[in-house]
């Protein structure tokens, strides 16, 4: 593998673990001539996949390009358990019947991203439900309490008096026990499952395998409240089976701050492009930016043609209808006694003196407000720094031209 192939295969990694991992794995996959085994697993919790699981999903891609050899392991078995990260609670079990019909979803969207015909696809049920009840308490017998309790959920609902179950400290190492029977080289997650994997790291050593997977993480994608991961729980997601014009008008109402994040792990720009754009940020008006990450994102799930009817749909329906709406009111900026250094709450205050700066704020945070069809997202904006033609939308019925000579 050249230096310009391993650049891409490294490009946007969190953690790699131990950190020379990837290179000794692929010198090692060179000189016995055989593909690296990559592993990832899945708990069909939810029937949609989105964006934040596609960070993942596109690095598996990278690896299955390089001809590498990519097992997908759904945790039908796991599922039914309930994986805790994140929570401050038990997560409810599935029944057999929902883990099967999401584990299907997911196998459909898969094909968004991957070849699925190369993959090998694993149900943890057929080794976990055939382990005798000795055999379960041999694999516990390889942690211990210290360990589990140095993941940070359970430490902290342990240190409140939270209850943990005891089958939640077993699920990381079911996890771990995957990696066992694949003997996989290396396991691919979310920063947030960086635990889990090590886990696996660590049973491989303890059932004397002659080598060990490495654990490489991802960064979590940031959902378009610009708060929260994304989730789907939390309604912050775009799904994979979302429609190019959702996908488009989503990825446009993201916050301005988030397009950074989004331009490294949801976009499939060459290295040098993603450089440019990132550099770009705050020298030309957002809303370009992200007329390109949305575009983008379109065409990597919907492909070209739907990406420019998405830019088509979205500028015809938000930002023409917006923009050449007859309601526009022209406020003379020079006919009030108001500084242009002042910020954009008091001259909301101006346009609409029956509200109060704490109603005007929420309603800008609660993308109320927009500037030339793009939401505003800093409460901080000064007047100074309002285009010319600037055109202020404010709700549903105050619209106002706003004219600064």
């Amino acid at each position: 593998m050249n230096d310009k192939d391993f650049q891409e295969l490294t490009a946007g990694i969190a953690t790699i673990v131990p950190a020379d991992g990837l290179i000794q794995k692929l010198a090692q996959a060179e000189k016995e001539k055989r593909p690296l085994k990559i592993k990832l697993g899945f708990d069909p919790t939810a029937p949609d996949l989105h964006l934040g699981h596609a960070v993942v999903l596109r690095k598996l891609r990278q690896f299955q390009n390089a001809g590498h050899e990519i097992n997908i392991i759904i945790g039908d078995f796991t599922a039914r358990i309930g994986d805790p990260t994140g929570r401050n609670s038990a997560r409810p079990p599935l029944t057999p019947e929902q883990v099967k019909i999401n584990a299907q979803t997911y196998v459909n969207q898969l094909a968004k991203i991957m070849d699925v015909s190369k993959i090998k696809l694993h149900f943890n049920s057929s080794w976990l439900e055939k382990m005798n009840f000795m055999e379960v308490i041999k694999l516990l017998a390889k942690a211990t309490l210290a360990q589990m309790l140095q993941r940070n959920d359970f430490r902290e609902r342990y240190e409140k008096n939270i209850p943990v179950a005891l089958h939640e400290l077993v699920y990381p190492i079911m996890q771990g026990y995957d990696s066992v029977v694949l003997d996989a080289d290396i396991e691919l997650g979310g920063t947030d499952q960086l635990f889990n994997c090590m886990v696996g790291k660590d049973l491989q050593t303890s059932f004397g395998k002659n080598t060990t997977q490495i654990v490489i993480s991802m960064p979590i994608l940031r959902g378009t409240d610009g708060v929260e991961k994304m989730s789907k729980s939390k309604g912050n997601y775009i799904a994979l089976t979302d429609t190019p014009n959702e996908m488009y008008g989503k990825t446009m109402s993201i916050p301005d701050e988030l397009l950074t994040e989004w331009i490294e792990l949801a976009t499939d720009f060459p290295i040098e492009e993603k450089k440019h754009l990132i550099e770009s940020i705050g020298t030309i008006n957002p809303m370009e930016i992200k007329k390109k990450v949305a575009a983008n994102i379109v065409k990597i799930y919907h492909g070209i043609e739907e990406a420019k009817n998405a830019e088509i749909f979205f500028y015809n329906q938000v930002q023409a209808k917006d923009l050449n709406a007859k309601e526009y009111k022209n406020i003379n900026l020079s006919e009030f006694n108001i500084s242009l250094n002042e910020d954009i709450i008091s001259l909301l205050q101006l346009l609409i003196p029956e509200q109060s700066k704490s109603a005007l704020r929420r309603l800008i945070e609660g993308g109320g407000v927009a500037l030339n069809g793009q939401k505003i997202t800093n409460i901080d904006l000064k007047i100074l720094e309002l285009p010319d033609n600037a055109k202020l939308k404010v709700g549903k019925r105050g619209f106002f031209n706003i004219i600064k000579k």
